[in-house]
């Protein structure tokens, strides 16, 4: 039988579907995506009906997770996993399933099922599994809506021959109970705002219920594009619903952030490993950590900015903190390669975003974009926090000096208490710093300010001379480090080096350690507990200041400056030792 094509897109559309399919469920997709053509023809079988399930009548956005089991059997105990992990709805990939007799095994996953369904059967050219002839595929969608499902799932491309492909009992819409999803999927881009708008209303004009678009998000500036077209679909009221869904890392806020934005549902995978698409996060996380059905259009959003950002632990760490306070608002993961960019979209440049931690490499260039400075860290030239003031404008600090520079103290035994105060360790001290970027920048200023001789090690001299100078320190190379020429009393490293997934690496050879008589070594990098430099000056004899420590301390400053209360510095420490 000659292969039926329903869709026009372009080749490089086609073969971005084609690529995420076959990366889907390792062994048994690659055989689906390569089966022969289903049967010729299926029957749609009214008599075997059964009650219609009911839709989700939550008033905020579905938790829905995908089960993509090769068979029958398996999908049974995904379902019932599924509805006990909490989904509010389940999605049925049939497309994954391996021989599938749609009208037998249909009714029976939808009895299984204690939640709503949404049958999908994704063909490979819309980045699916399904391989064959589109009559059998579209026979069985319509399998699903007799037999009750609350939600079928067609791709805006094939619409036109679905609907036309209805039985006669089904052609009525006042006939039909199941909701008709009509998606479109773009594994490129996310198209512009016109384009994206003109999608949408063709979905509603082919006959959606609901219109869901998934885009790959490759800046997450284009995440603003997704919220604009949610607003404008949700006050026009053409759809019943609208669905929303940045894919890749960089569209992960329109997922954390599905029902502030409004979308209708969004999706998460039922366990790490488990994703049936890019930037799923897990139903736990949406759920539990992000607390997805407690967000309303008025939740206030902070986040980490950082590239790479998914080692972060800043989520884990704030979203409990936050929950203890009461407070109406989410901190999420923000993976942003331009920072100008970033900060004058007009979503997250906008009002609901309230601050932001800074990470590795913008903590610099956050300084220059501030509208104010804390004067600490205009000394120290780099800001790891942005606070959004009530006129919209942004004022910096840093919080990570004076939180590595107690985890330092510390190590040493703390500060001695005198009669005008206290005494730092640190006074008349070396202090080697390795890096010399925001980190290292805060750390050198915070060790000089405590009366250190400061040493500056960076792979780039200049940058290291650069620093030495404004902090009243000297620089040295980091062959003369590696080579046990640089002696100190503290070694503190600043980079990201030894951090997830890199855990072999260290900053210092174990044989610079000995050579340099340092009798504390500091690592900033927390993720993981115990870094390679870590383990290796303990071998050495040195006491160890981790770089939870920092990390702990600096978020509760951090914390603070965002909502002016103070966290409980032990459920923060919990809450990412939790994590890890």
């Amino acid at each position: 039988a000659r292969r039926v094509r329903p869709m026009t897109s372009s080749v490089s559309q086609q073969a971005c579907a084609a690529a995420f399919s076959a990366r889907q469920l390792g062994s048994a997709a690659r055989k689906r995506a390569s089966a022969a053509p289903r049967r010729g023809a299926m029957r749609v079988v009214a008599a075997a009906a059964a009650s219609p399930q009911a839709h989700f009548s939550g008033e905020s956005c579905a938790l829905t997770t995908s089960v993509i089991a090769p068979t029958v059997e398996e999908a049974l105990v995904e379902i019932v996993e599924a509805v006990e992990g909490g989904a509010d709805i389940v999605e049925l990939r049939v497309d994954f399933i391996d021989g599938l007799d749609a009208p037998v095994d249909l009714p029976k996953m939808l009895a299984a099922c204690a939640v709503p369904c949404i049958v999908t059967y994704r063909p490979t050219w819309e980045g699916g599994q399904y391989a064959g002839e589109e009559e059998p595929r579209l026979a069985a969608l319509w399998a699903a809506v007799d037999a009750g499902a609350a939600y079928v799932d067609c791709e805006l491309l094939a619409a036109e021959r679905f609907f036309a492909a209805a039985p006669e009992h089904l052609k009525d819409k006042s006939q039909r109970w199941s909701k008709i999803i009509l998606s479109s999927h773009n594994y490129e881009s996310v198209p512009d705002d016109d384009a994206l708008a003109e999608t949408h209303a063709r979905c509603v004009a082919a006959g959606a219920d609901i219109v869901k678009i998934a885009a790959m998000v490759q800046d997450i500036t284009h995440v603003a594009r997704l919220e604009k077209l949610l607003r404008d679909a949700n006050a026009s009221g053409t759809a019943e619903a609208t669905v929303v869904l940045g894919m890749g890392e960089a569209g992960q806020t329109s997922r954390l952030l599905a029902a502030k934005f409004g979308s209708f549902l969004t999706f998460g995978a039922l366990r790490a490993g488990a994703e049936s698409a890019p930037g799923q996060p897990t139903l736990k996380q949406l759920r539990e950590l992000y607390r997805v059905p407690e967000q309303s259009a008025g939740t206030k959003v902070m986040g980490v900015i950082g590239d790479p950002i998914a080692q972060s632990k800043s989520p884990a760490l704030h979203n409990p903190s936050l929950r203890a306070a009461g407070a109406d608002a989410v901190y999420v993961p923000l993976l942003v390669k331009d920072l100008d960019a970033f900060l004058a979209s007009p979503l997250y440049g906008g009002d609901d975003f309230v601050g932001f931690s800074v990470t590795i490499p913008h903590k610099e260039r956050a300084l220059a974009l501030c509208d104010d400075v804390d004067p600490v860290a205009a000394k120290i030239g780099a800001v790891n926090t942005l606070v959004k003031r009530k006129d919209g404008t942004l004022k910096g600090y840093n919080t990570d000096y004076a939180a590595a520079i107690g985890a330092i103290e510390r190590a040493m035994g703390g500060r001695a208490d005198e009669p005008t105060g206290s005494r730092s360790p640190l006074e008349g001290k070396t202090v080697v710093v390795v890096g010399a970027g925001g980190a290292g920048r805060g750390l050198a200023f915070g060790a000089a300010f405590e009366g250190a001789n400061v040493v500056v090690v960076n792979r780039g001299f200049e940058r290291a001379e650069a620093l030495a100078k404004a902090c009243g320190g000297v620089a040295r190379t980091m062959e003369d480090l590696a080579g046990g020429a640089v002696r100190g009393d503290v070694l503190a490293n600043t980079t990201s080096v030894g951090m997830v997934p890199d855990t072999d690496a260290t900053p210092v050879p174990k044989s610079a350690i000995e050579a340099g008589g340092f009798s504390v070594v500091f690592d900033a990098v927390y993720n993981p507990l115990e870094t390679k430099l870590l383990r290796e000056a303990k071998e050495c004899g040195c006491a160890q200041a981790s770089g939870l420590d920092m990390f702990v301390g600096q978020a509760a400053r951090q914390f603070s400056l965002f909502t002016g209360e103070e966290p409980a510095l032990d459920l923060m420490r919990a809450a990412v030792l939790d994590s890890m």
